[in-house]
């Protein structure tokens, strides 16, 4: 692995804000943003007992400095998002929730303008929770996210972020699994959004903590079924790729933790069989004694990819649905498909409402004969006949804070700088990136009084 530190200031973020009627994760992954921040209470004699009102405000600008790679084509805009909800209580066994999210990209010619960064007022959630004790059964459009959020995220980061069709079933308290079938929501900026085909994505997650001492461990499997897809001889078929993995998550004494998570798959895609495989591991160090509270961390990342040695096997891993900002760089150029990446960063915490975090990562290509891959799982950079001359990506220096005003207001602020390697710029992708971002985040419920502890 190859660490360097660089120096740089940076006012940044990490952090924009899940809704505030989200479903508590399973655990948190700590250089994703967070919902950090408190939703602040507001009572109304008007509002029923059994309603609550919620809203959520964000507003962040971000500037670029060579969109698509071109040298010289900065642009600056505007990401605004509004989400709405309302939650009622009919009985005490059944609480429905409807949510609806008006988002825009201002400033930002439409050619540039991404598929997750508008969506022109639509429901982003509509569910009906039945519950008994520690069963809960979620159905309707919902949120979806488990442990680090590699795999199945939200990607709230984004500015329309993730949402599923379909059911969970969440059995258990401290110790629990999910159950559950659905499909992902596809967004149309100007029409409304859905899901095609039928329930395609299935899966069984399960959290145990009561096990080993401090310590989380997440089995898990995912089934992908899709009708319709075509072979790399071009044969169409259906689609069958099982995902099983596990992760260890456990914060040892004397400040020590780390994280780690391997995840094979395997299956069939029309004539073609699937082999690949994932795997990350990060471990860490926080000093609780020393000013500003300094957290050390180096991380290792990896999935596989095609070598093209067998024209019937598919060996690049498939991310799924991951909320993959920061996962390889601030930037948020690149998935978690044919790379690997070592990174090293520090975290400081100056005062108890404010957090910086430092970083640098090396990216390289775990296969020459495969693609790069973008953060929403697209091949962007194709290899050339023969395979790429070097695996060399590139590498990226990150800086960012986050700070919480008076509990109930985040301003998040952050840039971060890519440094294409010999790969990007021998294949036309050569112009250096830098992003840097202001974000406001302001989040409020309102009823007639505090809410059921359910």
């Amino acid at each position: 692995m190859r660490f360097k530190f660089s120096g740089s200031l940076l006012i940044a973020m990490s952090a924009c804000l899940l809704s505030a009627t989200a479903r508590k994760a399973f655990a948190q992954y700590l250089d994703y943003p967070q919902p950090v921040g408190k939703v602040q209470p507001l009572q109304s004699p008007d509002i029923p007992s059994w309603m609550t009102l919620d809203m959520e405000l964000r507003g962040r600008t971000e500037g670029q400095t060579s969109i698509d790679y071109m040298s010289g084509n900065a642009q600056v805009y505007e990401l605004t998002r509004v989400h709405g909800g309302i939650k009622v209580r009919p009985t005490k066994w059944m609480t429905a929730y409807l949510q609806f999210h008006d988002t825009h990209a201002l400033g930002l010619p439409l050619q540039y303008v991404a598929a997750n960064m508008r969506d022109t007022f639509d429901f982003r959630q509509a569910y009906l929770d039945f519950h008994v004790k520690h069963v809960s059964v979620f159905a309707g459009r919902q949120e979806l996210k488990f442990g680090d959020e590699r795999l199945v995220g939200i990607s709230d980061w984004t500015n329309v972020s993730r949402t599923f069709d379909g059911f969970d079933a969440r059995i258990g308290d401290k110790n629990r699994i999910d159950l559950f079938s659905a499909s992902v929501v596809a967004i149309y900026p100007t029409a409304l959004d859905m899901h095609t085909g039928g329930l395609n994505f299935h899966g069984a997650y399960g959290s145990i903590n009561s096990w080993i001492p401090h310590t989380t461990v997440e089995p898990y499997v995912f089934v992908k079924a899709m009708p319709h897809v075509v072979s790399q001889q071009g044969s169409n078929g259906t689609e069958t790729e099982v995902t099983p993995g596990i992760r260890v998550s456990d914060n040892m004494p004397g400040g020590f933790d780390y994280t780690v998570e391997g995840v094979l798959q395997r299956g069939g895609y029309a004539n073609d069989s699937i082999h690949a495989g994932a795997a990350y591991g990060k471990a860490g160090y926080t000093s609780a004694s020393m000013p500003w509270k300094p957290r050390i961390q180096g991380e290792y990342d990896y999935a596989t990819g095609n070598p093209h040695k067998n024209p019937e096997r598919i060996s690049t891993f498939d991310q799924q649905y991951p909320s993959s900002h920061n996962a390889f760089g601030l930037v948020d150029l690149f998935g978690w498909q044919n790379i690997q990446q070592s990174r090293v960063n520090l975290s400081l915490t100056p005062t108890a409402h404010l957090t910086v975090l430092i970083q640098e990562e090396f990216l390289e290509v775990a296969s020459k004969k495969d693609g790069v891959y973008s953060g929403s799982g697209s091949e962007f950079v194709k290899p050339p006949t023969g395979g790429f001359a070097t695996d060399n990506i590139g590498h990226g220096f990150d800086a960012s804070m986050k700070y919480v005003y008076h509990q109930y207001f985040v301003v998040n602020a952050g840039v971060g700088h890519f440094s294409p390697g010999e790969l990007m710029r021998a294949n036309a992708h050569g112009a250096p990136l830098t992003i840097s971002y202001l974000c406001f985040t302001y989040r409020f419920k309102l009823n007639r009084e505090s809410e059921p502890a359910r």
